[in-house]
């Protein structure tokens, strides 16, 4: 298996966890992705984009990462772009490290949709925020372990069918959930964590970290 961690531009927090997806893993940054590089201790093999949010300040040892740059207008984003070099270079499992926050909330959003697209495809795919995961749910179950009490929701990008979750304060059994429902936001986990899906395609959200203060 090639693992890639894919640094995307959105807020990241430093955690035990965070460094264990990431160990091993070949790196590439999209534009500024970049800035997780230090936080994270890794030395990206690649840095693409067009370098239009780039820090103005960047430790001096980043001007020696071979760059790929693309012009401002482009029809596709940054991070899109560095997923696709992963692909081409091999990659069977991608960890997508700062796909949540900053001021996009359409890059936010998607890097959802993107993740469960890969799944479809056969990748081995998550995201990460470091205080928060994402994980695509497509049918089938899986397990996550995660301490008790964890936050977890569930956001389907289509209507579910036979939803069924283990492992939590409100499980469910085999349930229909409608597109746009809010029947699985903000549950908490029991013990350990299965979901199966009959049909239809989601994304698990959880929080292993607290919410950093601000």
């Amino acid at each position: 298996m090639s693992r890639f961690a894919i640094l995307l531009g959105g807020g990241l927090v430093h955690t035990p966890r965070l460094d264990a997806q990431v160990a091993g893993a070949r790196v590439i940054a999209a534009d500024s992705g970049i800035r997780h590089a230090s936080a994270l201790d890794v030395a990206p093999e690649l840095w693409v984009g067009d370098f239009d949010s780039v820090p103005p300040v960047l430790p001096a040892h980043y001007a020696d990462i071979p760059r790929k740059t693309f012009p401002h207008e482009k029809d596709k984003t940054d991070g899109e772009l560095a997923i696709a070099e992963a692909l081409g270079l091999g990659a069977t499992s991608l960890v997508l490290c700062g796909a949540f926050g900053g001021q996009r909330a359409d890059h936010e959003f998607l890097h959802l949709a993107l993740a469960v697209r890969l799944a479809e495809a056969g990748m081995d795919v998550s995201l990460t925020s470091g205080a928060q995961e994402g994980f695509p749910l497509l049918p089938g179950a899986a397990e996550f372990d995660y301490e008790d009490g964890t936050l977890f929701s569930i956001l389907g990008f289509s209507e579910l069918a036979g939803l069924s979750v283990e492992g939590a304060k409100w499980p469910l059994d085999r349930v229909e959930v409608a597109f746009g429902s809010s029947l699985t936001i903000s549950n908490e986990t029991r013990g350990r964590l299965r979901i199966s899906l009959e049909r239809g395609r989601a994304v698990l959200l959880a929080h292993p970290y607290p919410f950093p203060e601000h």
